[in-house]
């Protein structure tokens, strides 16, 4: 067995252990997730990345390692922007924090399933037509520039084609029924408010990995570091979800800093045919963005309350 059919094996084994710990055992009843809580789970992920990441360093080298813990940092870091979509949709539907976590099961399993399908083809489509490169580089630098001077937006999900689509189709209740998708009445069955909420999570996180994975695709297209990284980036959202939820406050100029690094990654992959940025500079240059935003909203909040 090759060394990266091994590291296939114990990702595979670890990642359906920790989901099924995690999400049909410690966390089986609904119930709202306290921010110690939240914390001690994203440590949980966090460690478990970065001890996979040892692992590929062992087996498949220094490289390997360096665009695997890169990819990871910048899904994370631009996951952070679509959580603070899913926290306009739960409080647009008012959905009460206990039946949160069950919503965001469902949705994170689904992701999974759609990261497999977006990795597949764009890396498909990186090896055969080299110059495509350029229209995922352009794409998402402006797609940086677009998010840093965006105006805040009020959230109407009722402009959700996927939504809208449904409600064509599908009997919707407006009470809730405990933490259920579906309820029946008179043997018609509707769609519970939680569901609406599910597939408004899919549908944006559908839109979100057309910016995340084309910016790992500028770090590296080998389908094994691109999957294994968006997938512990993915498996730990939950956890993040209700850490940021509880301290929104510190993450003011967080935006900006997302936005930067996709205007990095999409300028890395305009000149990837006439320069390669190493990818030791790619980590320093994601890593130190990350932190800085951070730093800066933690001081200006800081000079704020003042």
């Amino acid at each position: 067995m090759t060394a990266r059919i091994e590291l296939w094996v114990i990702f595979g084994v670890a990642i359906t252990a920790m989901m099924y710990l995690d999400l049909f055992v410690l966390n089986k009843k609904s119930h709202a997730v306290k921010l110690k809580e939240a914390l001690g789970w994203v440590a949980i992920w966090v460690s478990a990345a970065l001890i996979f990441c040892a692992g590929i360093y062992f087996m498949l080298g220094k490289i390997k390692a360096l665009e695997f813990l890169t990819g990871y940092i910048i899904e994370e870091s631009l996951s952070v922007d679509n959580l603070f979509v899913f926290i306009m949709i739960f409080e647009y539907f008012r959905i009460p924090p206990a039946y949160q976590p069950r919503v965001l099961k469902w949705g994170i399993l689904g992701a999974i399933v759609m990261r497999a399908l977006f990795i597949t083809v764009g890396v498909g489509l990186f090896r055969a037509f080299d110059w495509i490169i350029y229209i995922f580089g352009a794409f998402l630098v402006f797609t940086a520039f677009k998010l840093a001077f965006k105006k805040e937006e009020k959230f109407d999900p009722e402009k959700n084609p996927v939504l809208r689509l449904f409600r064509k189709f599908f009997r919707v209740s407006p009470e809730y029924h405990d933490d259920r998708f579906f309820v029946s009445h008179s043997g018609l069955w509707s769609a519970t408010p939680l569901l609406i909420a599910l597939l408004l999570i899919e549908s944006s996180d559908v839109i979100f990995a057309m910016d995340s994975i084309p910016a790992v695709l500028a770090i590296t297209t080998d389908p094994f570091i691109v999957y294994t990284s968006n997938i512990f980036a993915i498996l730990g959202l939950r956890s993040l979800f209700f850490v940021i939820s509880g301290m929104m406050g510190l993450f003011r100029y967080l935006k900006l800093g997302i936005s930067a690094i996709l205007c990095f990654v999409g300028v890395k992959m305009l000149v990837s045919h006439f320069y390669e940025i190493p990818i030791t500079v790619s980590l320093g240059v994601v890593f130190g963005i990350l932190i800085l935003s951070i730093v800066i909203s933690v001081l200006y909040r800081e000079e704020g309350g003042k």
